[in-house]
């Protein structure tokens, strides 16, 4: 089920370990033979050209779209590859609306550096026993793991749905790409510790599923996930502040109701609380990466704009 949250992440690593006994040896064949350890081949078509052309050769970037189950980490989830024909209009949006912003404001040098080099697609979701989605994981800044791939729909593809689904896109695969680039950022030089203190007493851990973003907002958090912990709730910033724009992050702000929440923060605390991590992102931006942010969330919305 899809719990009011499309911005609801979860970011884990499987370790699997195995142990063997009583077996009989026996021959496996020709190992190049078994799809996924490298002995399969296709004939590049023009997706292959596309990503060679427009992410391998400019930004050393490449993306598996062709299927390797052992990709995704847990082997146990059901999952099903992504249909050819939105591999480009997907990795296209993301370029438009991640990349581009980002090499027009900080450089090619910067984007080069920073950005993660491989994305793996998965046409279907990833769905968790306690009832929520896996939009993303990602691997020390290196992989990116996106799922879902097969509901993406863009402005002149076929059944297009405006309403949903350009919030669908801006909520699932740009906040993410976003997100995960902020959890890069900050894991290479470490946001102000100032920003830990804002909000020290309310974050949720793990039961930050129980909670709707309006829940959160009333608390100082821009989205439940954020609750989590620190760096979530940085990286959360970053990525609501450009795919909202700043015309949305204002609304989100002004939308928390009169009141004080069941925790006890007044309507002008919550709001105060997410002006301050706003400033912190800011200057963060600015004094680690000589960004300035406001610029790159208007590049970011005016790319965004365009598609939807």
């Amino acid at each position: 089920m899809i719990i009011k949250q499309l911005h609801k992440i979860l970011f884990a690593a499987l370790f699997l370990s195995m142990g063997l006994s009583g077996c009989k040896e026996e021959g496996i064949g020709e190992v190049d033979d078994i799809p996924g350890l490298g002995g399969d081949e296709w004939v590049q078509g023009p997706v292959d050209k596309w990503i060679l052309d427009s992410l391998v050769t400019p930004y050393n970037i490449s993306a598996k779209y062709k299927w390797d189950q052992f990709e995704f980490g847990n082997i146990t989830k059901t999952l099903v590859p992504p249909d050819e024909a939105q591999v480009i209009p997907l990795l296209s949006t993301i370029k438009k609306a991640w990349t581009v912003p980002y090499v027009q404001e900080a450089g090619k040098v910067f984007y080069n550096k920073f950005s993660p080099k491989f994305f793996i697609l998965s046409g279907s979701n990833e769905y968790n026993a306690e009832g929520s989605i896996t939009l993303g994981t990602a691997e020390g800044g290196r992989k990116v793991v996106l799922f879902g791939v097969n509901y993406f729909k863009i402005k002149g593809m076929a059944g297009y749905d405006a309403a949903r689904d350009s919030a669908f896109v801006k909520d699932w695969f740009l906040h993410t790409i976003h997100h995960e680039f902020g959890h890069i950022l900050h894991q290479t030089v470490l946001y102000p510790v100032e920003f830990k203190a804002i909000t020290k007493s309310l974050y949720q851990g793990g039961n930050w599923i129980n909670w709707s973003d309006s829940d959160a907002r009333r608390d100082g958090f821009v989205t439940a996930y954020s609750s989590l912990n620190f760096d979530e709730d940085f990286v959360e910033m970053i990525a609501m502040m450009l795919t909202e724009g700043k015309a949305g992050f204002d609304k989100i702000v002004n939308s928390i109701p009169e009141g004080t929440s069941p925790r006890g923060t007044t309507k002008a605390q919550a709001q105060a609380s997410l002006r301050q991590k706003e400033a912190i992102v800011v200057a963060y931006y600015k004094n680690t990466w000589k960004i300035d942010f406001y610029s790159l969330q208007k590049r970011v919305r005016t790319s965004m704009n365009k598609l939807f």
